[in-house]
């Protein structure tokens, strides 16, 4: 198809580029959702490695990142360097990828993406990491997970694509990949000094809520912006988000309140929760199976924390229980529900009489899998031999707001 022929739709530009805004400020509000569970000493380290990914990945994305993801195909595997720089990456419509809007928009939006995904990973080792060898093992993990997987699974030509995975807005792409990833790093970085023997409190449970709170927010440019146009898939993307959300967070509240009490943390952990199981299949399926999908990512969560906790595995945030299990669940759950009355591009699930496609998202969810943790444990047992993935125990014992930042969230230096 010529770019010529295509028109520009005022709206979907206007609503994807919303989008690509909401999805920006989830990772801010993950800093604050995440840098309200570790101790006050962490506060700051923890909000910044968040916030530096927004420009390390930034500029990576724009030089070779959305090249090797979204590029003309190179054997289903990755995509080719054409478009280093953005080359022929403009103000006209892509005939593959966003037919209705500026190839910029969907760009952008799509860097987001590429943003908040090494951003989820850091739940795994905060209180703990080295920020220099953090910053190389971001640029790197980017570079040989996710952009690769971004291109099997939305590529054209991409394998995965090819062989029919559903995969509405990251459930896999995004969600799997940094939840794998998370226990690969903390099983190679270890346990944080005290785990186990010792207390470790929140130090701000507002800043969880308020990150929970806007994380729900931009969750919404997340998936319903997936859709790249403001209509008809747009609106059930943005009705089964919240419908899952708030599944979720019930079902996490009531099985808190029924071991001791309703939980506050438990309740925004349970609507995260929720927000990522519905995130594949968010465009697939209808609000009805939102709620199942919802109550049931609680559940398996939830009762995933008890038992990493008997491990002695220190996930110190639980993002592969919270944001690898979640995910995996929403990718089956995928297979099972979706309905092509909802999109036509789409396939029948398990429910509407296509078993197959529950076995294309078990195989989908296990390469993934695979390949993020294999990758993700070289990469940073080799970081760790070159530069110190962790630091120093006395670095540790003054909390890294001063021993990485010579700063400190409550008070002057």
């Amino acid at each position: 198809m010529n770019t010529e022929t295509l028109v520009i739709n005022s709206g979907d530009t206007a609503w994807v580029l919303i989008s690509a805004a909401l999805v920006m400020l989830m990772t801010p509000a993950l800093g604050f959702f995440y840098g309200g569970m570790v101790r006050k000493k962490n506060l700051l380290s923890t909000i910044m490695l968040s916030m530096v990914i927004a420009s390390v990945i930034g500029i990576q994305w724009i030089l070779y990142g959305y090249s090797i993801s979204f590029g003309p195909d190179k054997g289903g595997i990755i995509g080719g360097l054409e478009w280093l720089g953005l080359n022929t990456v403009g103000q006209s419509p892509s005939p593959d990828y966003a037919s209705t809007v500026p190839h910029l928009a969907f760009m952008i939006f799509q860097a987001m993406f590429a943003v908040i995904t090494p951003a989820l990973i850091t739940g795994a080792f905060v209180e703990r990491v080295n920020f220099c060898g953090f910053l190389v093992f971001t640029l790197l993990w980017s570079t040989i997970v996710y952009d690769p997987v971004a291109h099997w699974v939305w590529g054209i030509g991409g394998w995965l694509r090819g062989f029919g995975a559903l995969d509405f807005a990251g459930g896999t792409v995004v969600h799997i990949t940094a939840g794998v990833s998370a226990l690969a790093m903390a099983i190679v970085l270890g346990k944080r000094k005290g785990y186990g023997d010792t207390t470790i409190e929140p130090n701000n449970i507002p800043y969880v809520i308020i990150g929970a709170a806007l994380l729900w927010f931009g969750w919404f440019g997340f998936n319903a912006g997936s859709a790249l146009t403001a209509g008809g898939l747009a609106s059930n993307a943005f009705v089964t988000t919240n419908t899952s959300a708030a599944a979720a967070g019930l079902t996490w509240l009531i099985i808190s309140w029924t071991y001791r009490r309703p939980s506050v943390l438990g309740f925004v952990t349970g609507v995260v929760v929720g927000l990522v199981a519905i995130t594949p299949g968010s465009g697939y399926v209808t609000p009805v199976a939102a709620i199942f999908i919802g109550v049931v990512s609680a559940v398996i969560s939830y009762f995933a924390i008890l038992l990493r906790m008997k491990t002695g595995i220190d996930d110190s945030l639980d993002v592969f229980a919270c944001h690898g299990l979640g995910g995996i669940w929403g990718a089956l759950a995928t297979g099972v529900f979706s309905s092509k009355a909802i999109n036509p591009g789409g396939s029948n699930g398990w429910l509407y009489g296509n078993a197959g496609q529950f076995g294309i998202q078990a195989v989908t969810v296990i390469v993934v899998a695979v390949y993020a943790f294999v990758l993700t444990w070289l990469l940073a047992k080799i970081i760790d031999a070159m530069f110190g993935l962790r630091v120093k125990r006395v670095e540790e014992d003054i909390g890294l707001d001063v021993s990485q930042h010579a700063e400190n969230a409550y008070g002057s230096f």
